[in-house]
């Protein structure tokens, strides 16, 4: 049985390993775990296990000195690499916007940023605008009509803006409501808030591909997790079938028991 071992050992090229084969070992390891955490529970796992199979089949009849197959496999998984920009695009944009996040929501990235591009935050009458934008909630809650309300951070919404229809107005009560009002032809879509005004009404926000939701989170809950993985703002959601609010960070859903949690979860968000 050992000499078996030490056979495949040797035919694979194992036994001859230096400090720097056993760190690529760790690193190539470390670095599949992550893949698989990262695309877990979507559906490019499946692909992925797929292209991992293939890889180790040729190592296999490489080994083997399998020359046919193993010039077969070499240009399928030559051609395979283009393969995986395009099927994997969306899980690619959302690592590298979650790795952008991260370093912009430090307070070093938020400095340089600034200094190169020369973007400063303008000030609001925060307390003001969680006034408006909570009693707005209350009577749509009270009138079960639907709302999707994104609040940016630092993260750019120009795509999703340029989605919808520009307002730039301030954040009053009566215009969230008339917005959101059933019969309005701005209901539909998401409205969103940028640097304490309403910048855009009847915007399309990026639908989350998880799988574990709720069956009772529609479409709303669905689209306001979605902006909220890709970007750092904040939604809030006001539910056209039961009335329920729910605020939404980072992809989790919080749902409002009193009005005065969603008051405070507003001041921290637009504070």
């Amino acid at each position: 049985m050992i000499y078996c071992a030490i056979m495949i050992l040797a035919l694979f090229g194992f036994l001859q390993m230096s400090f720097t084969d056993i760190l690529d070992i760790l690193l190539l390891a470390l670095l599949i775990f992550f893949l698989f955490k990262w695309i877990r529970g979507s559906s490019a796992m499946s692909i992925f296990i797929a292209i991992v199979s293939l890889y180790f089949i040729r190592i296999l009849v490489s080994a083997f000195n399998m020359k046919f197959m193993t010039t077969l496999l070499d240009t399928v998984l030559d051609v395979g690499v283009i393969a995986l920009i395009v099927i994997f695009q969306p899980e690619i944009r959302k690592f590298l916007i979650g790795l952008g996040n991260r370093y912009m929501n430090s307070a070093r990235g938020r400095e340089i940023f600034s200094r190169i591009f020369g973007k400063k935050k303008e000030g609001i009458n925060s307390s003001t605008a969680v006034n408006e934008l909570t009693e707005a909630c209350r009577r749509m809650s009270e009138s079960k009509t639907g709302a999707l309300i994104v609040i940016a951070h630092d993260t750019p919404l120009d795509d999703v803006i340029s989605t919808g229809d520009e307002i730039d107005a301030s954040i009053h009560r009566r215009l969230i409501m008339n917005l959101f009002f059933k019969n309005s032809p701005l209901h539909d879509g998401a409205m969103v808030i940028m640097n304490g005004r309403i910048a855009a009404a009847r915007c399309t926000l990026p639908i989350t591909q998880k799988k574990d939701i709720p069956a009772n989170y529609g479409m709303r809950h669905k689209a306001a997790i979605g902006i909220t993985e890709e970007s750092d703002a904040d939604v809030v959601v006001v539910s056209e079938e039961t009335g329920n609010i729910s605020f939404v960070k980072g992809g989790n859903v919080t749902k409002i028991q009193n009005i005065n949690e969603l008051k405070l979860l507003l001041g921290e968000s637009l504070g």
